[in-house]
């Protein structure tokens, strides 16, 4: 399961979970308005925006633009 950090009122956010949705890959959305926890970490990680979006694995994919980039190739 994918994880993907987000805020509300993100437009990238929002089209990252498109592109997983239209993918058919489970994510779990962890808003970091409403976890501190997750702003920590990201703020550990040194990511100052969102999305921010991890494999099954735990390998950070980075953000919409990178994980568009995936799906394009494969598409």
């Amino acid at each position: 399961m994918y994880n993907i950090y987000t805020q509300n009122q993100c437009n990238f956010c929002t089209m990252a979970k498109q592109i997983m949705f239209d993918q058919n890959i489970d994510f779990m959305e962890i808003n970091v308005q409403y976890d501190d926890q997750a702003k920590d970490f990201m703020k550990e990680q040194g990511f100052k925006t969102v999305p921010q979006i991890y494999d099954n694995d735990g390998n950070h994919i980075g953000g919409y633009n990178d994980l568009l980039e995936i799906y394009k190739k494969e598409g």
